[in-house]
């Protein structure tokens, strides 16, 4: 398909912007320029909204197979077409695990019948994601895996994890760490802290997730594996590793929209649409956290999007599932509350959303330039709304967003030179 997009702003630098026309031909950007006049088989005068590289989400749970009842490949990369991303990574924590070579092709099988969006999905590193016996990370890399991780648990002990960066390394992939010690979760429902204390919950101390990224950096260092940290959350964990790459060991990071946006003040009540693992920590680790982002520290914003049901989420603190969706209200949320705050600014924000993570896992996407992937995100500044997750193309509405007014919404988003989403239509 042909498309010429009229009237965008693109951004240079900050928020400085310049007018300009994009035509995408075969997936591609063909041209972009002033006064554009190609044929196309479709035109959208897009009223000098912004025009953005299609984001990129490293941390995404798509529930299937075996959780279709949460979400599906299909609903959740319709989820990720209305928020703006073209491109997420997939979570191996599904039932089966693709753990090898057969599971992992059915799963590319699957993504290649019902999404609508590119989705790069991740192998796990160890069978079963128990843990014990690894899983053929050579085999899984040369079938098509991102990264490997065992995202939603630690890797317990530290000769694994050696023997897995060692593989890792050999076969030119990263290794994705979830970090918690399970000797210092001790049931934790909650940050130890404030909300642990008023609830008389069994609090999850900070210590579970740094002292594991710790053990984490020198096992990169003795093997040059490039080891990235999932959904960073502590103060003390960005100071391991920002002192990690001081000593330049190849270590990346991510970290949430909700761990920026949100502390544990922030929960009033006995609210499992609060609960995430790791979860919302105090005020320090908050701040913490965007100096990380601002300094350099923290690589990429990433929104570990985990749907779960309405049922699950019902039991409260102490028994509902981790997790809350997040595709659908990054951007909006992002731009509402740090942009305009002027905590960060324009540039820097879509750079973590589409530059960054491409840089960190050599993805040859996340560019708005001829020649690249017609991966683009078109967003109106200043349209407002209030988040309702009832609308959410997601199956998951477990969001602590949930009636927040926001600024900055996606309007139409292009993937692989197709339009996958238009507001107010079902593309």
């Amino acid at each position: 398909m042909k498309i010429l997009l009229k009237n965008v702003r693109r951004l240079l630098h900050d928020s400085q912007t310049e007018p300009c026309d994009i035509f995408i031909e075969n997936g591609k950007i063909k041209r972009l320029g002033a006064d554009l006049n190609e044929y196309a088989d479709k035109r959208i005068d897009c009223e000098n909204h912004m025009v953005f590289p299609g984001f990129i989400d490293v941390h995404v749970h798509l529930r299937e197979p075996g959780g279709k009842h949460k979400e599906t490949v299909k609903t959740g990369t319709k989820a990720a077409s209305r928020g703006g991303f073209t491109t997420i990574c997939a979570m191996p924590n599904t039932n089966p695990v693709p753990d090898n070579t057969g599971t992992f092709r059915a799963l590319l099988e699957k993504i290649g019948r019902d999404a609508c969006v590119r989705v790069l999905p991740y192998a796990s590193i160890t069978k079963g994601l128990k843990g014990e016996e690894l899983t053929d990370i050579t085999g899984l890399a040369r079938t098509g895996s991102f990264a490997f991780t065992d995202d939603g648990a630690g890797i317990q002990t530290a000769d694994k994890m050696l023997a897995a960066m060692r593989e890792a390394a050999a076969a030119g992939q990263p290794i994705t760490a979830h970090c918690e010690d399970n000797s210092l979760v001790h049931g934790g429902v909650v940050h130890h802290g404030l909300v642990s204390e008023r609830f008389d919950l069994p609090g999850l101390s900070s210590l579970s997730e740094s002292v594991q990224i710790a053990r984490d950096v020198l096992l990169a260092e003795a093997t040059g594996c490039h080891y990235h940290v999932c959904h960073v959350s502590a103060k003390e964990s960005v100071r391991v590793i920002r002192n990690a790459k001081r000593a330049g060991i190849h270590v990346t990071a991510e970290v949430t929209p909700h761990h920026l946006l949100l502390n544990e003040e922030a929960i009033k009540e006995n609210d499992a649409q609060f609960k995430m693992n790791p979860p919302l920590r105090s005020k320090a680790d908050q701040q913490a956290l965007l100096e990380g982002l601002l300094d350099g520290t923290i690589d990429v914003i990433a929104t570990d999007h985990a749907p779960h049901t309405e049922a699950e989420k019902a039991s409260g603190l102490r028994e509902s599932p981790f997790g809350i969706v997040g595709l659908e209200t990054a951007f909006p949320l992002l731009y509402t509350y740090l942009v305009k705050t002027k905590k960060v600014t324009l540039s820097a924000l879509v750079d973590w959303l589409t530059v960054q993570p491409a840089k960190t896992f050599q993805l040859p996407y996340g560019v708005l330039q001829e020649g690249a992937a017609a991966d683009l995100t078109i967003v109106d500044l200043n349209k407002t709304a209030c988040l309702d997750k009832n609308t959410f193309y997601s199956k998951g509405k477990n969001t602590p967003f949930h009636g927040w007014q926001v600024q900055g919404i996606p309007l139409v988003t292009i993937a692989q030179g197709e339009i996958v989403y238009r507001e107010g239509l079902d593309a």
